[in-house]
């Protein structure tokens, strides 16, 4: 891994809601899958988000 790839972030927060009761949606820059964060209190969970027929959404990949 070149020292450029570990300084550049994989993930971009793209949707975010909440305070104390957090919903993220995050996009992996490399393969444009996204992704659903949510926070309550101590606990969280990630899942890839999952179109109707159950294949994971992808989106435009995040240059910057």
């Amino acid at each position: 891994m070149a020292k450029n790839d570990r300084d550049e972030n994989r993930f971009a927060q793209i949707y975010s809601q909440g305070f104390s009761n957090i919903m993220q949606i995050w996009v992996d820059k490399q393969t444009g899958v996204q992704y659903l964060w949510h926070a309550s209190g101590y606990a969280g969970g990630l899942t890839p988000l999952l179109d109707r027929d159950g294949k994971p959404v992808i989106s435009p990949i995040v240059n910057s």
